[in-house]
């Protein structure tokens, strides 16, 4: 009797923190939802706080979170102010914004405390343990690569883009295969890409070196382009979706998962990783009523109208997928790729970008 009674303590238990959690999680998608239909403000910092602040139960210091990026921020204020670029054409104040802020994340910038002592802030770096957050999904979080200065190809542009907007620069988060980089643009050499995890302003020609970006991708959109503003907060509903579904597990409620992807798919219909995940889900859900049934034969189940319905949605979306020109990149390929840029940095970096020195005033 006392074996069933705590079985029965458990899932009590384990269903009090399910309805926490969701109930925490329709608050941070209402949250960000508004941003995106503007019957409130947007904001790419503040979107990624709720993300953020929801995996963690609503417990994520806000005022370290604030402090931090501001730090940063005012830093590269500082910078700008103190130092000039061998440039002088007519968006040179705006290209001194992105060369402080890519001071700020990969130099390590020296402070003069007093006539003898000079402090050096160190610049963020590439944390190459589980960089896709299989492992903990918080190794993917802003707040993470602010608390230790260690993050990834996805809170590294994201942070770009948070002290772009905090300074009054314009940067556009841009795709890759598993990736993110910041695209940015100036008047002497147009289009041109920032790619944080190395710190090198890569060729177009890299991108396309790991050999999963498809042509068919990039006539539909799916890599590199930039991101609007808009577009970039709505993939923090995707990023919700996620965190909310490592975080349940099991538990988690498959429709929400499928509403945040129809959020995101609103604003941004090429989105790869919420089409992905809303496949994914879609599998998950038609599995459930083949267990439910007791069958592992999805024909089996194909004659009841709600199987039906989500098995042709599930094939229809997974075709989509492949004929916008997705390629899964697997992981070790993907750190092979990362490295080629760093192996072979004279083949595909912008010299033209790194000629743009910083000069002290």
């Amino acid at each position: 009797m006392k074996k069933y009674f705590t079985i029965i303590l458990t899932v009590i238990c384990l269903n009090s923190f399910s309805q926490t959690e969701q109930k925490i999680y329709e608050q941070a998608f209402q949250k960000i939802n508004c941003m995106l239909d503007e019957t409130c403000s947007a904001s790419l910092k503040e979107a990624v706080f709720i993300v953020e602040n929801a995996y963690f139960s609503n417990s994520l210091d806000r005022i370290q979170f604030d402090k931090r990026i501001t730090f940063a921020s005012e830093l590269a204020r500082q910078l700008v102010a103190s130092r000039e670029l061998v440039y002088n054409l007519p968006d040179r104040e705006e290209v001194g914004k992105h060369a402080a802020i890519y001071s700020v994340l990969k130099d390590s910038i020296p402070i003069l405390i007093d006539s003898n002592t000079i402090f050096h802030i160190p610049p963020y770096t590439y944390d190459f343990n589980d960089i896709w957050g299989n492992k903990e999904w918080s190794n993917m979080f802003v707040s993470k690569l602010l608390d230790t200065k260690k993050g990834n190809c996805h809170s590294l542009p994201l942070l770009y883009k948070i002290i772009a907007d905090e300074i009054g620069a314009k940067a556009y988060i841009s795709l890759a295969p598993n990736h993110m980089y910041i695209k940015l643009q100036n008047k002497a050499n147009g289009w041109y890409n920032t790619e944080l995890t190395s710190g090198v302003f890569p060729i177009d020609a890299w991108l396309m070196a790991s050999g999963y970006i498809h042509l068919d991708a990039i006539v539909n959109k799916l890599y590199m382009e930039g991101l609007s503003d808009k577009q970039t907060i709505a993939l923090c509903i995707t990023d919700l979706a996620k965190g909310y579904e490592h975080k349940l597990g099991d538990t988690a409620n498959l429709d929400f998962i499928l509403k945040c992807c129809d959020a995101t798919l609103k604003y941004y219909p090429n989105y790869i990783n919420a089409l992905l995940l809303n496949a994914e889900t879609k599998k998950k859900k038609f599995n459930l009523l083949m267990a439910k049934h007791n069958t592992k034969n999805p024909q089996d189940i194909l004659s009841i109208p709600e199987a039906k319905q989500i098995f042709s949605e599930m094939t229809a979306e997974y075709s989509k997928i492949h004929d916008l020109g997705y390629r899964a990149m697997p992981e070790n390929t993907y750190m092979d790729w990362l490295l080629l840029l760093k192996e072979e940095r004279n083949k595909y970096e912008n010299k033209e970008i790194i000629n743009f020195k910083p000069l002290n005033k």
